[in-house]
């Protein structure tokens, strides 16, 4: 399964992309899941995930839980709480 990963805000400045395509391995059923395997792509990766309450995602364009199924997901979307002003 390739899924298209969107990263923002901070999330992005530390990976050092806002997007790319990724084919997780097979048993990954979250979107937990995903950032524990995404954490061991990279030393960017790593420092970007490492504080899960700081993290928010949306399933092809749809807010959701860091618990939230992807199986079927093509775009996953991460990035920091959002505040407005």
């Amino acid at each position: 399964m390739a899924v298209e990963m969107l990263y923002f805000a901070w999330v992005r400045e530390q990976i050092g992309r806002g997007h790319e395509s990724v084919s997780p391995p097979e048993g990954l059923a979250t979107v937990a899941d995903l950032i524990d395997w995404l954490a061991g792509r990279s030393a960017g990766h790593a420092a970007a995930f490492a504080d899960r309450a700081r993290l928010r995602a949306a399933i092809d364009q749809r807010f959701g839980p860091l618990d939230a199924p992807i199986e079927g997901a093509r775009e996953i979307a991460i990035f920091p709480p959002v505040t407005g002003g």
